[in-house]
């Protein structure tokens, strides 16, 4: 039997493959609305006419609601002036299919909500509403959370930004109640010569305990800070370079720094629940008259018994002959500053999420924004909130993988 010779031509050619990479799309111009805030103490506005400028400059479009940027004393005229177009109903700002916000959505946004609309706005989760998630995964809504943001460094920089300014204010806040304008007990917070120091106490050594120890030791303050964290404690002392007085949160230590200090400041923050009360109605009883507690951790229940909510409006009350300055969302009595600091993370954001061409292109290439995604064409993609409301958890990792 005659074999048969394999047949070898010249006209066949053997290449590899090219491996095929993965792209980055070509950029979007986006259409980006802001809404007029109407929320209890909601004064900021999440981009301010300096970044519109930017982003339409860019290529991008902004819808505007009349009036959104009075709470931050910006006009309609700055974002007229930076490109801005300016509409006068709510409806008009939701038709964008990106919407910015700088309060939490809430019940009337999501009747105006269109489906597949992307959101970048707080979520706060204490008051978040089961009804409100509903709606949104109901629209297939994606939705980004400033809280759980994070940046390349893996921080989360709204909310540090946010701390920075409710801790620098709080001394402020103090010093205020302090003076007989506000029938305060006409206390300076500061050493003056010959005058012992005021003394603060501070429970929270994170970044608003920080900032408030700077604030207090640069007006000249005797500061005594309380954590239950030796590093937070740690890192403290090294970031501000001095050695202070820090201590574990014992409660007779705390209640005897108490008894003598003039100015007490709540800024414990609650990992994702309500913040853990650490100082009694027999502590806050046993306190000067006069003395002040400013409780910044009130936005999460606040860290003293005696705390109720207040506004910016009727921002104090008197208990124990104490008195209580319990405002939810101090930044927002700084609108101006918190407004600048919330504009510098997002304009920055929105201007790669153009360039890679929409948000889900992005969400694909940084794995750090999605951290602050909890929604995602209306799957629930945060374990917490899925865990709380009792509704179905969709791991945000498969589902970009899938849809890619």
């Amino acid at each position: 039997m005659a074999t048969t010779k394999p047949i070898i031509s010249s006209s066949f050619s053997y290449e590899t493959l090219e491996e095929k990479l993965d792209i980055k799309p070509k950029g979007e111009s986006l259409l980006i609305g802001i809404p007029k805030e109407t929320s209890f103490n909601e004064n900021r506005i999440a981009l301010t006419p300096d970044a519109v400028g930017v982003l339409i400059a860019n290529g991008h479009r902004v819808c505007i609601e009349s009036n959104a940027g009075n709470g931050s004393n910006y006009s309609d005229k700055d974002y007229s002036e930076a490109g801005a177009k300016i509409v006068y109903d709510k409806q008009s700002v939701f038709k964008c299919n990106i919407i910015v916000k700088s309060a939490p959505v809430s019940e009337e946004d999501c009747e105006l909500l269109n489906p597949n609309t992307h959101i970048i706005s707080p979520i706060h989760m204490a008051i978040m509403k089961k009804s409100i998630l509903e709606k949104m995964m109901e629209k297939k809504v994606s939705a980004i959370s400033f809280e759980n943001l994070k940046d390349d460094s893996g921080h989360n920089p709204i909310v540090r930004s946010m701390s920075e300014i409710a801790g620098s204010a709080v001394m402020l806040i103090a010093g205020q109640y302090l003076s007989n304008a506000n029938n305060g007990k006409g206390v300076l917070v500061g050493g003056i010569s010959g005058i012992p120091p005021t003394k603060v106490i501070i429970i929270g050594a994170g970044i608003v305990g920080e900032y408030a120890a700077r604030t207090a030791l640069a007006m000249g303050a005797s500061v005594k800070v309380f954590d239950n964290s030796i590093y937070r404690l740690k890192r403290l002392q090294n970031n501000i370079g001095v050695r202070m007085w820090t201590s574990v949160l014992e409660p007779k230590i705390l209640s005897k720094q108490l008894k003598s200090c003039d100015v007490a400041i709540g800024a414990l923050s609650g990992a994702l629940g309500r913040t853990p009360v650490v100082v009694s109605e027999e502590m806050v009883s046993n306190m000067r008259a006069g003395s002040v507690i400013v409780d910044v951790s009130i936005d999460h229940g606040g860290c003293f018994e005696t705390s109720m909510v207040t506004s910016h409006e009727k921002p104090v009350f008197k208990k124990y002959d104490v008195i209580h300055y319990c405002v939810p969302n101090i930044p927002s009595g700084f609108a101006r500053t918190a407004s600048q600091a919330i504009s510098n993370v997002l304009m920055p954001l929105l201007l790669e999420t153009g360039e890679d061409g929409g948000i889900e292109n992005i969400i694909w290439h940084k794995m750090n924004i999605r951290s602050g995604i909890y929604l995602f064409k209306g799957s629930l993609t945060n374990f917490y909130l899925s865990e709380r409301f009792d509704l179905k958890y969709t791991d945000l990792n498969l589902l970009i993988a899938s849809r890619r």
